[in-house]
């Protein structure tokens, strides 16, 4: 799963910002980084399910991300003191985006295919737009809505074959309003996120970030009275050790370098790409079966976003 903060804010007009540079071989090579990370993190994240708890796989999971983001940050020789307000925000963006939105998603993949949990995410890219309009009153333009109801429209139509064939039980009607949920703590932690943006370094911000989700999590995991254990097994282990080193780290820093070389517009279609290698993975490791209602909604899911992240042509 994608651990994005809020992309930078494009150059205001006439600024000394530099054009976003072309898709060469460099950039390519991140964006294919990005996307192949970020769709394969979902079959993952279903390998860690089962024998530990999920608040204590993803404890596991980012102490070993804060750790190696903090280390990073230090060689950078980038600062980590910063006043307690940002701290603050540095927690609201931790719980959300580090912590519960996670244990929603592990939670909810009991019950759902992977590739399927990746659809729902990508979902992230409507919904941070039309929160940004509720709670930061930033103008919705007419195409975001269209494509939030071409994006809902194939996501209902990905699940119609469980519907129709009575699969579609309690159980995983529960697993889907936890996906949902945790989408929208997604977004309300880019919300927090885009509050630090333009004053504290991004890498900084969310290294503190990851403590603060780390935080939670443990709390989470002591309320709830969970063992912490590992289960030492080659699948979990080698899950662990990806979704935190590259799931959680390496696509996060692609990530950042290509929003600087190609820009946030064009850097954004990660999220409509990724989808489509987890529902591949989905396919071949899980037994997703795909039909006619299935392929129209994936179809529609995607295009959903494509719409949303469309920049308007201007003249």
């Amino acid at each position: 799963m994608t651990d994005l903060a809020t992309p930078a804010k494009p150059a205001a007009p006439g600024s000394a910002a530099s054009p976003p540079a072309e898709l060469d071989a460099r950039a390519l090579g991140l964006y294919a980084t990005v996307v192949f990370s970020w769709g394969v993190s979902w079959i993952a994240l279903k390998a860690q399910l089962g024998v530990v708890a999920p608040e204590v796989s993803l404890l596991w999971r980012f102490l070993i991300a804060a750790a190696i983001m903090l280390a990073w940050v230090l060689a950078r020789g980038e600062r980590m003191r910063f006043p307690w307000r940002d701290h603050l925000r540095f927690a609201a963006a931790g719980a959300f985006l580090f912590s519960l939105n996670f244990t929603l998603f592990y939670y909810g993949g009991l019950t759902i295919p992977s590739g399927l949990l990746a659809v729902v995410f990508s979902l992230a890219s409507i919904s941070n737009l039309v929160l940004g309009a509720l709670v930061l009153k930033q103008r919705l333009e007419p195409r975001v809505a269209l494509g939030g109801a071409i994006g809902v429209t194939g996501v209902a139509l990905l699940y119609y074959p469980q519907i129709a064939g009575a699969g579609f039980d309690l159980a995983a009607a529960a697993g889907l309003g936890l996906c949902l949920l945790g989408t929208l703590c997604f977004s309300l932690g880019n919300i927090a996120a885009a509050s630090l943006q333009g004053r504290v370094p991004l890498m900084a911000a969310n290294a503190w970030g990851m403590i603060y989700g780390v935080g939670v999590l443990l709390a989470l995991s002591l309320a709830r009275g969970h063992d912490f254990r590992v289960e030492w097994t080659r699948p979990y282990l080698g899950a662990l050790v990806f979704l935190a080193v590259v799931s959680s780290v390496i696509a996060f820093a692609s990530y950042v370098t290509l929003l600087r070389r190609i820009g946030p517009a064009r850097a954004g279609y990660a999220t409509v790409l990724f989808p489509l290698v987890a529902l591949s993975v989905s396919t071949v490791f899980e037994g997703y079966v795909w039909t006619w209602a299935a392929i129209l909604g994936a179809a529609l899911a995607l295009a959903g976003n494509v719409v949303v992240l469309a920049r308007r042509r201007t003249h």
